[in-house]
């Protein structure tokens, strides 16, 4: 070929490739197809509620499709794996709590993530507090009284929404720190727990504030404690365990979004600004409070990040110095 031919090849070649370059789409913009929000619990219940009103705000937010999948099982630890093998591209998201970006790691021998190694944070939306109550058939009017009872020699149980939960925690911290022996009495779930409460089957009860409050606003049970530092607006007269003299006892569930380690920041960065925003939506904020969630400090993902770390070393220790067995 000579160089006259040749030269023109070679402008011809550039030419289709500009044009080809041209005519090519720009990359997509994140999101550009439907996020999934994985509730590591079963449907129906107040977390799962909560989750379902969050992605509703996500996806005005996002201007995208938001499915929730309810994957739940093995204390949340189904989810958890699920989300951690999921692919890092920003389209899988967990409504993580205590129990799965915390605790677990602590109580299960076998875990197949790990909370901080498995995921990046995107935020921490708020914690939900315990309240220790008693029952009608138990004649003690306040904790002063319940631990002299208990250390009386009286035998005293306790039910909780199950092992490995908030409130089965709340219960072996108590007994460290008042130096009784409350007999756990696990249940699958917070509303059974409670029920038995009522119905005198057990004498006390660490629920959540969202499960107990309307029984103790009727009278029917009888609240000792909150187990968070700060009082809760949904019972504001019932004082903190803290302040009744068990000093530094917090306690709670707390609720985070998380995505599989690796994720672009830039998609983490997005969905932490659409959080924000779907947060401050009047019927979120409505239902978070109705529910007694306290929000978070900070609405960063080093916030959560620092979290999960802080309560992973905590309930570490706590478990360690009880000397309890992992499952």
């Amino acid at each position: 070929m000579n160089a006259p031919k040749l030269a023109r090849s070679v402008m011809m070649m550039v030419g289709v490739g500009f044009a080809i370059a041209c005519s090519a789409p720009a990359s997509a913009e994140y999101p550009d197809r439907p996020v999934k929000l994985v509730v590591p619990f079963a449907a129906g219940g107040p977390t799962d509620a909560l989750a379902r009103n969050l992605a509703e705000g996500l996806r005005v937010q996002l201007k995208q499709t938001v499915v929730v999948e309810n994957k739940g099982g093995a204390g949340a630890n189904i989810g958890a794996e699920y989300t951690a093998n999921a692919p890092a591209d920003g389209y899988t998201l967990m409504f993580g709590t205590s129990g799965p970006l915390a605790i677990n790691v602590s109580l299960y021998k076998k875990l197949a993530y790990d909370p901080i190694k498995s995921f990046d944070p995107v935020i921490m939306l708020g914690k939900l507090p315990n309240v220790l109550s008693a029952g009608p058939g138990l004649a003690v009017k306040d904790l002063k009284e319940l631990i002299a009872y208990a250390k009386a020699g009286n035998k005293l149980s306790y039910s909780s929404s199950g092992v490995g939960a908030s409130t089965h925690l709340s219960g072996i911290l108590f007994n460290s720190m008042a130096g009784v022996e409350l007999l756990h009495v696990p249940y699958r779930g917070a509303a059974p727990a409670m029920t038995d409460l009522l119905g005198g089957q057990v004498p006390l009860s660490f629920s959540d504030i969202y499960t107990s409050a309307p029984h103790i606003k009727a009278g029917t049970i009888r609240a000792i404690g909150v187990t968070t530092i700060e009082r809760t607006p949904l019972l504001p007269d019932v004082p903190t365990l803290d302040e009744l003299g068990l000093k530094g006892f917090d306690v709670s569930v707390f609720f985070g979004i998380v995505v599989p380690k690796g994720t672009p920041p830039e998609a983490i960065a997005k969905l932490n600004a659409a959080f924000q925003e779907a947060i401050k939506d009047p019927a979120i904020k409505a239902a978070m409070d109705q529910q007694g969630i306290i929000p978070a400090r900070s609405p960063t993902p080093a916030y959560l990040a620092e979290f999960m770390a802080s309560e992973t070393r905590h309930w570490h220790d706590v478990l360690k110095q009880v000397g309890f067995e992992q499952q």
